[in-house]
């Protein structure tokens, strides 16, 4: 299964990004996890069939209400990601 490395940039934070990214990776039934950074940024990974992540990407660049993404950046990863989907602590 591919698995990428997102960062997204904009107003994403104290918006529920985490919340919806968790909701939205679920529902793709997607593995991985999705955290804060101190940068203001959140960062994810997410693993699954192909068109399923590029949905989840689409997801991002909409955010949920009173998000404003300005940028989504993904690239392939090669980590390993256990099964399931979790909000990890702010890095």
């Amino acid at each position: 299964m591919p698995t990428v490395h997102v960062i997204v940039r904009g107003k994403v934070q104290g918006v529920g990004f985490r919340a919806y990214t968790e909701m939205q990776a679920r529902a793709l039934r997607l593995d991985g996890w999705v955290r804060n950074r101190r940068d203001g940024s959140v960062e994810a990974l997410f693993s699954g069939e192909a068109v399923l992540i590029e949905r989840m990407l689409i997801a991002l660049r909409v955010g949920p209400p009173h998000s404003a993404v300005t940028n989504v950046r993904s690239e392939p990863s090669d980590e390993t990601v256990p099964p399931g989907f979790r909000v990890l602590p702010t890095e």
